[in-house]
């Protein structure tokens, strides 16, 4: 409850989702980075990234909610639909690390709890091996160790209709400092969040790295 509290108040509003088909010429990713807003929000500034979907994973109960997907296990993720022909899987592990901080284990930013805890879903042994590499690296680049875990995929449920492309949405929502759009709102979440404020004590020049100003 203090969570969604938190959230509420930074963002003001009871957050929602979009299903996008997969070609056969795409490929898949999913990642766990905290707030399912902002995931969305910088893998969409990444070329050759063609669609971008929040949801629940990694949890024991099925259909997971907003409201539920917390006590079910589930983390807030994304699945990311990509053009290997433009952005390789390696790539966009570098631009995750660069876009967390795979240092903390009890949330991300101000969102505390399992369900905000970073995480890397495989859908391969080659993007698990890709994933293990990429871990080492940061680990190496930080100099400390990283504890996001590796995962099997499992099923992605995708979230509420209200959470997709929030940071960019014209909608109108009342918020404790008035009507506003959600994408102000997702400004005003971010700012208060200190998420970049936070990266760039992390990673330093390196942070947000392959994600387009």
């Amino acid at each position: 409850m203090r969570r969604i509290l938190t959230r509420l108040a930074l963002a003001a509003g009871i957050v929602g989702a979009s299903f996008s088909t997969v070609s056969a010429a795409e490929q898949t990713a999913i990642f766990a980075g905290g707030c399912f807003w902002c995931v969305e929000a910088d893998f969409d500034k990444v070329p050759g990234v063609t669609s971008t979907v929040s949801g629940y994973t990694g949890g024991r109960t099925q259909n997971p909610t907003y409201r539920t997907h917390t006590s079910g296990g589930h983390r807030e993720a994304v699945k990311i639909t990509y053009d290997d022909a433009q952005v390789s899987y390696a790539e966009l592990l570098d631009v995750f690390f660069h876009s967390v901080d795979p240092t903390d284990a009890g949330g991300q930013f101000c969102d505390r709890g399992e369900s905000y805890t970073t995480a890397i879903y495989t859908l391969s042994p080659e993007q698990e091996a890709a994933a293990k590499e990429a871990k080492t690296a940061a680990e190496k680049e930080l100099g400390q160790s990283v504890v996001t875990p590796i995962i099997g995929a499992s099923t992605f449920w995708t979230a509420e209709d209200y959470h997709q492309n929030y940071y960019r949405s014209d909608e109108r929502i009342l918020t404790r400092f008035g009507l506003v759009t959600k994408a102000d709102a997702y400004e005003g979440y971010r700012q208060g969040c200190r998420r970049d404020a936070r990266l760039k004590e992390v990673w330093g020049e390196t942070a947000l790295r392959g994600i387009k100003k």
